[in-house]
């Protein structure tokens, strides 16, 4: 094996043009392709963490059905007081789960005792809520950064169009599940940037402030917001949690609850998603790439050395190491590409790193993109690189197996 491994090492450097130009078209795939992958790896990372962590958190959980009828805020499909105990008993038990929150959510109309319009609101609990989202006080951009009682933290979009700032009285009007209407006035304590654009019309309060506007006798929960320790471990912790709830079943057998994961309840999975499938298309570039080169490389190296093949065959020498030696001269050409590019691809993706480079998302400016060195993409991006080498090499080291010594030998 190892004057085999010499003589296609010392055969690819025979024509060393050919060999340079096709590694360097190798290391340019490597290169390209882990510079996507980490470059778009970061943002993709970045947007998440914006969603997640500025008001979806990375699960939810509902009464069964609320979500196809999210848009009017059913007040009649929150939870009750009991199962709300029941999931936080789950929770509690589960070491994955670093925080959750509870909300009433519920729509109503806003007052600055001149104008009036609709608002969406969230009622929560401070300290949960800022545990389970911490970006969500960093969207207040004026005005203090808390929720407390008496108090109404209003979207930027509402504040704007009302005319309506910091210290104002304004008030809310809202319709609970019986249809009874009620009111309160409220601080405008702070002014809120949107997460996900300029039409957000959602503003917070405080719980006992929702309790109050809705008449509740107790708090009816209308989701159960998330934060798990390690969001890698995403849908491991899923599939545990619903396991846990799938039990609970309602007076007619069926479940009373529904987990859902952040990609079911942001339209930005969608981007998530196309960034991904960028990714796989980059990937086939990177394979057809390495295919086409090498392929070429040996199918020439094939022909031209017809009559060297022929003496080697006439010598004696076996048609599997024949096949062999140039399966070796292609594993080469795809490790030593493949090396070089991946230590190229770790010192340019350093280098952005280094260079702080800064872009805008949505609301969100100034935000630092940071691409990080994965070794087992790296490792992964190299396995193709080599394996598609030793598939390219397959069909022209086939064919020197097969020739036949004698015309070999009478080959021109």
């Amino acid at each position: 094996m190892g004057n085999l491994i010499k003589i296609a090492g010392r055969n690819l450097f025979r024509y060393k043009r050919r060999t340079l130009l096709t590694l360097s078209l190798i290391v340019i795939g490597v290169l390209f392709v882990t510079g996507f992958m980490a470059v778009t790896g970061s943002f993709k990372g970045m947007m998440i963490g914006q969603i997640t962590d500025s008001f979806v958190g990375h699960m939810q959980i509902h009464r069964k059905g609320y979500l196809a009828a999210i848009d009017t805020l059913p007040l009649t499909m929150n939870l009750k007081p009991q199962a709300v105990k029941k999931v936080e008993a789950v929770l509690k038990e589960m070491p994955e789960i670093e925080a959750y929150t509870k909300r009433i959510k519920f729509g109503g109309m806003f007052s600055n005792f001149t104008e009036t319009t609709n608002i969406r609101l969230n009622g929560v609990d401070p300290e949960m809520e800022v545990k389970t989202v911490p970006l969500l006080l960093p969207r207040i951009i004026e005005g203090e950064k808390a929720i407390k009682k008496g108090e109404i933290l209003v979207p930027e979009l509402l504040a704007k169009g009302m005319k309506v700032k910091v210290g104002d009285m304004v008030v809310v009007i809202a319709t609970n599940k019986d249809g009874s209407v009620n009111g309160k006035q409220l601080k405008v304590a702070g002014i809120m940037e949107s997460a996900t654009g300029p039409g957000g019309r959602d503003g917070y309060v405080h719980m006992d402030d929702a309790v109050d506007i809705l008449r509740m006798d107790e708090p009816e929960i209308s989701e159960i917001a998330i934060r798990i320790q390690d969001f890698n471990r995403l849908h491991d912790v899923f599939g545990k949690l619903e396991a846990a709830l799938s039990g609970e079943m309602n007076k007619q057998g069926k479940p009373v609850f529904e987990v859902h994961t952040w990609e079911k309840l942001s339209p930005f999975y969608t981007i998530a998603s196309m960034i991904d499938m960028m990714t796989l298309f980059v990937k086939i570039m990177l394979v057809a790439i390495v295919l086409i080169s090498i392929m070429n490389v040996m199918i020439m190296a094939v022909y031209e050395r017809v009559r060297e093949i022929g003496t080697i065959a006439a010598i004696g020498t076996l048609p599997r190491k024949i096949l062999a030696m140039f399966l070796i001269e292609g594993l080469l050409m795809g490790a030593i590409g493949a090396v070089i590019g991946s230590i190229l691809s770790g010192v340019t993706i350093y280098a952005l790193h280094a260079a702080q480079i800064s872009f805008d998302f949505g609301r969100q400016t100034g935000l630092i993109l940071a691409p990080t060195v994965d070794l087992v993409a790296l490792a992964t991006i190299s396995g193709i690189v080599i394996g598609v080498s030793i598939l390219a090499s397959f069909q022209p080291a086939l064919k020197a197996a097969r020739m036949d010594p004698i015309e070999a030998l009478g080959h021109v």
